[in-house]
């Protein structure tokens, strides 16, 4: 972006250029790679300010470290070998946390006129544009992939790893039989489909403040034709905690904005509804509340994950594991002749379960309390910026039932959280 300070190119590479991350097979693990120049710049202008809250990450972060104890356990009713894929996983995840942790250091450290607070939700406004095409991309070329430049390169035992291969291996959607038969849930430029529906809802919401609450009458006139655009790949994830989300964050909008500013909310959702009504896209939402398919697998995996953290309640088990068994058979894992005893593996049905197998309770709390915490601190700030992060905070909570937060989708929520912390600051309530 022409005009902006060389100290902020870090995240400008990140959240405009992510497009040519994830071609290259870097995606979300792009933040890993830009942390590096991100901590030189932090180290240069010591003291380093940080966020109230910021023990409790620095908490959760401690704690995954211990749980590294855990690694070669195995709760009872799992099974699976201690091999390298399991420390990769782990070690992958562990440069995550640790690289978000100084992306939100970066961000509120950096000064107004560095990294003014429009241009950085403008970066996130352009990344909602491109995941809009991601979306569309995979409606229409649901079988569209590539072999990245990463992938080519890595060793055959770590790209072969499932959970690496779809971080490395650009693919537009995920053809499953969700209605029965094959449909194409968007991806593109994420890693799965769930991370998808939840990046999207936190970019619109962004989108919307750069655009319209900030934006003049050329940006205002491209809103909503571009609205119109993303509810096709919208509709299409079949993304039921998506849904939920939009119509959390529409009950939330009217609830705080003010009295001439509700009625064109009202106005511009009933004026959606509508068209949505009135259009083919209903057909397919019917469809799929129709086919709730999805609910006794998550319902047996929650139920599985929280049993095995109950056996390690404090620093949980470092990684995530595999159950024994699934919802409607014994059988462990798929085979040639049961394709459908396969399972996913404990903790990967949303964040809050992700970090009760990895940490325990404790971490999960700690998750919790530290997103609730930015929520109380900021709930008074009623400027568009302000109003936007606390909704994100609201939807990371919401989300954390449904979704894993990693890989790209815990990247946007403390992004979200710095935009907060930033704002605080500039007001003089940090």
């Amino acid at each position: 972006m022409r005009g902006l300070d060389r100290a902020a190119w870090p995240i400008a590479a990140l959240l405009v250029g992510y497009p040519l991350w994830w071609a290259l097979g870097f995606g979300g693990l792009s933040v890993i790679v830009l942390a590096p120049p991100m901590a030189v710049i932090l180290w240069r202008r010591r003291p380093i300010r940080v966020p109230r809250g910021f023990g409790l990450w620095l908490m959760l972060l401690a704690g995954y470290l211990v749980s590294a104890l855990m690694l070669g356990e195995m709760p009872p009713e799992t099974y699976g070998d201690f091999g390298a894929g399991r420390v990769l996983g782990y070690l992958m995840r562990l440069s995550l946390y640790v690289s978000l942790l100084v992306m939100v250091l970066y961000l509120g450290n950096l000064t107004e006129r560095e990294l003014p607070q429009l241009a950085l939700v403008r970066m996130l406004g352009t990344l909602f544009l491109t995941t809009v095409a991601g979306g569309l991309l995979g409606v229409f070329a649901p079988n569209a992939d590539f072999t990245s430049p990463v992938e080519s390169l890595l060793p055959r035992w770590i790209s072969g790893n499932a959970f690496v291969h779809n971080l490395i291996h650009p693919t537009s959607a995920q053809v499953q039989k969700v209605l029965g038969h094959a449909s194409p849930r968007p991806e593109a430029p994420f890693e799965w489909a769930n991370a998808w529906g939840s990046n999207v809802s936190v970019l619109l919401v962004w989108f919307v403040v750069g655009w319209w609450a900030y934006g003049g009458p050329r940006r205002r006139l491209a809103v909503a034709p571009v609205l119109a655009l993303c509810a096709i790949p919208v509709v299409y994830s079949l993304n039921r905690g998506l849904w939920i989300g939009l119509g959390v964050a529409s009950a939330y909008l009217l609830l705080r904005l003010g009295p001439r500013t509700r009625v064109l909310a009202c106005s511009a959702i009933a004026a959606g509804t509508l068209l949505f009504l009135l259009s083919p896209l209903r057909g397919m939402v019917v469809q799929r509340l129709d086919n709730p398919h999805s609910n006794d697998i998550r319902a047996f995996t929650v139920s599985a994950t929280v049993a095995a953290a109950r056996t390690s309640p404090i620093i949980g088990y470092g990684n995530t594991r595999n159950a024994m068994g699934n919802h409607r058979t014994i059988t462990t894992g798929r085979t040639d002749w049961c394709d459908g005893c396969g399972h996913p593996p404990l903790g990967s049905d949303g964040q809050l379960w992700h970090l009760m197998i990895t940490q325990g309770f404790v971490g999960a709390a700690l998750y919790v309390a530290f997103f609730a915490g930015a929520i109380r601190r900021h709930w008074r700030d009623r400027s568009p910026i302000g109003m936007a992060g606390v909704l994100v905070m609201i939807l990371t909570l919401l989300y954390m039932f449904v979704y894993d937060g990693l890989v790209t989708p815990l990247s946007l929520y403390l992004i979200s959280f710095a935009l907060l912390w930033r704002n605080s600051m500039a007001s003089g309530t940090a």
